[in-house]
């Protein structure tokens, strides 16, 4: 979701790459939700020459969509086009290296390369690539290999058609709320779609042209009783409609394999090397049947599905059924969890606890390991536990535990209950204390959101003090002297300021996009 300082960062990476005018009408569609151009003429105090450019910017950035409510008189052509801005599709920004990591790695770099103009530009047509390709070369680059490497992406669904222009959208249904605190905090009120997700899912055209990049070579029944001629014409509009088609990189894919490396990676930490190669087959089995990143369960698999896919690798050549049953097994398939031969992997469990995990560095670095002992025997008990039981199996001081307690929740870390007891013949409160994980959740990712704003700042700050010897040659810098000590500084500056940030963003998956 996007929690306050999820959109203040959201703003801020559109005010870097675009400037304030664009960032001032994305700030707009946040706090006040889908407007009108004129709408945003009104709130912006802009002009429209201005807000359309903005729009325009947005749009082709995929950091907004255009749609109709389908509340608008469509045949009366009393349609009101609205604009909404996408937040995640602004944030994944940010991942734009990893992106072309990825690619790079399961592919090549040419494909990257490509990608990579699609990061930068937004949209393109095929005509479009291949000109950007041509650039700076003395060759025009044949238009068939940027096909080809435009074939290889599709396939591997890392590029997408781009959605329907304006789709028109049911806006009616409420958006999601949630109480932070007090006696009914506990409870979550989730809407079961927010209106950007309504959006996107208009939008998005079906799998078989979704990732298709041939327009519809079918003929008609007439076509069909003709002479050649009709099928070199079919042929020649189908050539024509591909140049039209605007395709982009498909961030969904991109998220799904990054949750896939941190679902292996984290099975590897707890487990071996051996488990994480079984969860990897099952994931690599499961991939072309996924329809949501955010899957509880891996796709139910037979034994011998999941001892193909482990024999294609080097490692799980080695590996014997039982092996891989000992394997499967460790992931929580063991027991009621197995039907009919058929093994489902609880992935929701994996990433919840990756979670709970990063919660529990959290405190032990801010708060010292007494409040990470107590926060940490909290996380694993669902019920309501007292300040003295807290205190007892802490083996930390009642008065030092209360303290700690109230620091955690005064943060918004914990739950409190009070409940009024006696104690000597005199009443009382007794404070009783629970994690409400799906809260501290949100909380500790809108803190997040706060460090990468912070180290986003930063960076601009140092760019800006250090314009000037941005601009200074090449050539003068590599001269020993002052100009070069100033020069590495700031690199070592920027280095370490983008190795925070790349490393915080993976936090940030971890909460919000897996």
């Amino acid at each position: 979701m996007a929690t306050q300082y999820g959109i203040k960062f959201a703003v801020h990476l559109i005010s870097n790459h675009f400037g304030n005018v664009v960032s001032k009408v994305c700030e707009n569609l946040f706090h006040r939700g889908p407007l009108t151009l004129d709408q945003l003429i009104h709130y912006t105090e802009l002009t429209k020459e201005q807000v359309k450019n903005s729009l325009l910017v947005l749009v082709q950035h995929n950091c907004a969509q255009p749609f109709v409510p389908d509340d608008d008189d469509v045949n009366n052509l009393k349609v009101r086009t609205q604009y909404v801005a996408l937040f995640d599709n602004i944030i994944h920004r940010l991942r734009f290296p990893k992106f072309l990591e990825t690619v790079s790695q399961r592919l090549d770099e040419e494909c990257a390369e490509l990608l990579d103009g699609l990061l930068r530009d937004g949209r393109l047509t095929l005509k479009q690539m291949v000109d950007r390709a041509s650039q700076g070369k003395e060759n025009a680059v044949d238009s068939k290999v940027v096909r080809e490497l435009l074939c290889k992406l599709l396939t591997a669904r890392f590029v997408e058609r781009c959605p329907a222009p304006e789709p028109v959208v049911s806006t009616s249904f409420k958006e999601t709320t949630i109480r932070k605190r007090g006696a009914k905090s506990a409870k979550i009120f989730v809407a079961p779609k927010t209106l950007e997700q309504c959006v996107l899912e208009a939008a998005v055209p079906r799998d078989a042209i979704r990732f298709s990049l041939t327009a519809d070579m079918g003929l008609n029944v007439d076509e069909e009783k003709n002479s050649d001629d009709a099928q070199m014409n079919s042929v020649e509009e189908n050539v024509a409609e591909e140049e039209q088609i605007l395709w982009r990189a498909n961030f969904e894919e991109f998220i799904r394999h990054l949750r896939h490396k941190v679902l292996i990676e984290n099975v590897r930490t707890q487990h071996d090397d051996g488990t994480a190669v079984v969860l990897r087959a099952v994931l690599e089995a499961t991939k072309t049947v996924e329809k949501k990143v955010k899957m509880q369960n891996s796709v139910p698999l037979s034994l011998d599905t999941i001892t193909t896919e482990v024999m294609k690798t080097d490692i799980g050549r080695a590996f014997t059924i039982d092996r891989i049953r000992a394997s499967l097994s460790q992931l929580g398939c063991s027991g009621s969890s197995i039907i009919d031969d058929s093994y489902s992997i609880d992935l929701k469990k994996i990433i919840e606890q990756a979670r709970n995990e990063e919660v529990e560095s959290i405190m032990l670095k801010r708060y010292g390991k007494d409040a990470y002992r107590m926060f940490r025997l909290l996380s694993k008990d669902s019920s309501f536990l007292d300040t003295d039981k807290i205190a007892a199996c802490t083996l930390v001081e009642p008065k030092k535990a209360s303290k700690f307690l109230h620091q955690l929740w005064n943060d918004n870390y914990l739950h409190k209950e009070t409940v009024t007891g006696v104690m000597v013949g005199k009443p009382s409160n007794i404070f009783l204390w629970k994690v409400n994980q799906p809260l501290l959740w949100i909380n500790v990712l809108d803190e997040m959101y706060h460090a990468a704003l912070n180290l986003s700042i930063r960076m601009a700050y140092e760019q800006e003090k250090n314009e000037e010897l941005l601009n200074v040659p090449k050539d003068k810098l590599k001269e020993p002297g002052p100009l070069q000590k100033k020069y590495k500084r700031l690199q070592n500056v920027w280095l370490l300021l983008g190795a925070s940030l790349m490393k915080l963003d993976d936090a940030l998956m971890l909460f919000h996009d897996f």
